[in-house]
């Protein structure tokens, strides 16, 4: 079995549900704890730190990622979805798992899956957990899939639980409320094992209290003393922050959001010394400063803030909720440029009109679709955009939608495209497979 059968195989067998949604998702332990079984329990193997939340998940686990292998650990990360490549969910220092592992694991195991008739992230998370275990990882951190509860990465035990955020989203798995939603993901925490949130609301912060005292856990706010003393961006695209306990560090995450991220790393790493894990305040020091403006480098992270093209300006941004909005269109209405343009889809799931709302007007829209079954079609996301004042023409699929921003634009203006997951991995796909008019970088984050 070759890499491509092994990965359609996993496609036919059990929808993502990255690409058909709740029809995708099964809640419940019971398949995930068969196969942890079949696997014998390979999680076991290693340390893991385990990130659930609903906005920033991501960029805290692979700067933590970063950090602990600046330390000289070997750690594996797990995380979802992806944007080119199957493989960049399980990475090991930075690199893909081996195309050759996932046919071998898929050919091996596929009698097994039949009758189980596992989802997709079911079968993922198996082969993440036995290949960092094959690997000899030292510690796996480990991104939540969806809520936390019953999620399937929630058998392992871990030695730091985090919770990033909590806003309204998958609001018909999860819960309509603030608090239905921050007790599923509080759902993560473990009985004597430190839990850290990095923001919480009145709302939330009741939920993940009594949860923490209910499973018997020390619980820390990472707002209530701020390790992320003042920032300020560089010439160069960076950020540098001035920190309560780890001095000056300059990081290559961007986005308008990162320094509430950044707080909860530097929150995460103090707990991990506090807890006498991996390394000395000292060393920890020297590796977040080692680590951390080279997160992108270092882990292969791809879609926050990302600069494609200098002349016009291009950035792409995975984004896709109102939380992640309400920092991405801040930082749209603020851009100082002489023309904004902007290619956009979404997913038909998403809480569309509260993301239209926080969109720049004096934009000049390209609506488009991704290549999934969620995405909302381009000509109805025109037509809800025109309520909000937000006007453009709807292109069917987001190559000819980004060459016809490209066209144009003049070197001064600004391209954004985003709006979903699903529209970044569209661009960043036919970007690495055939190039685009006019590229002048390959795809990495500044």
């Amino acid at each position: 079995m070759t890499y491509s059968e092994a990965i359609q195989y996993l496609y036919d067998l059990a929808p993502m549900f990255q690409q058909v949604g709740s029809k995708g998702y099964k809640t419940g332990l019971d398949n995930t704890l068969a196969l942890d079984a079949h696997f014998h329990h390979p999680h076991s193997a290693y340390r893991t730190i385990h990130i659930a939340g609903t906005n920033g998940k991501g960029s805290t686990a692979h700067s933590l990622a970063a950090v602990l292998q600046r330390l000289g650990l070997k750690v594996g990360l797990y995380t979802s979805p992806h944007l080119i490549d199957f493989r960049e969910r399980i990475r090991v220092n930075g690199e893909m798992i081996p195309a050759d592992y996932v046919a071998q694991f898929v050919e091996t195991e596929r009698h097994f899956f039949a009758p189980l008739q596992p989802s997709f992230f079911e079968i993922t998370t198996a082969l993440a957990f036995k290949y960092f275990a094959d690997a000899g990882v030292d510690v796996a951190v480990i991104e939540v899939g969806l809520g936390g509860r019953l999620d399937c990465t929630n058998i392992i035990t871990p030695c730091l639980s985090i919770v990033t955020n909590i806003s309204l989203d998958h609001t018909a798995l999860l819960g309509d409320s603030l608090e239905a939603i921050a007790h599923e993901k509080a759902g993560i925490f473990k009985s004597g094992i430190p839990a850290l949130v990095g923001e919480a609301t009145e709302e939330t912060r009741k939920v993940f209290r009594e949860q923490a005292d209910t499973v018997g856990c020390p619980l820390t706010f990472a707002e209530d003393q701020t390790e992320v003393l003042s920032h300020q961006p560089t010439a160069d695209g960076r950020v540098t922050y001035d920190t309560r306990h780890y001095n000056r560090l300059t990081a290559d995450l961007a986005g308008d959001c990162q320094p509430h991220n950044m707080n909860t790393v530097l929150h995460a790493l103090q707990l991990l010394e506090a807890e006498g894990l991996f390394a000395d305040h000292a060393t920890m020091q020297r590796a977040a400063a080692e680590a951390l403006p080279q997160v992108c480098a270092l882990t292969g992270l791809m879609g926050r803030w990302q600069t494609l093209k200098q002349s016009p300006m291009v950035v792409c941004d995975t984004g896709h909720n109102p939380g992640g909005w309400e920092y991405l269109g801040r930082r749209l209405n603020n851009l100082a440029c002489d023309k904004l343009h902007i290619v956009f889809g979404m997913a038909a799931d998403k809480d569309i009109s509260t993301v239209l709302s926080a969109l720049p007007t004096r934009a000049v829209y390209y609506f488009t679709q991704a290549s999934v079954r969620r995405a909302m079609p381009a000509d109805e996301l025109q037509t809800l955009a025109a309520g909000f004042a937000l006007s453009g023409q709807a292109y069917a699929n987001v190559a000819t939608a980004y060459e016809a921003a490209l066209k144009a634009a003049e070197p001064t203006d600004f391209i954004f495209v985003g709006g979903s997951s699903f529209i970044v991995a569209d661009l960043l796909t036919m970007w690495q497979q055939n190039g685009w008019p006019g590229a002048e970088l390959s795809p990495q984050t500044s």
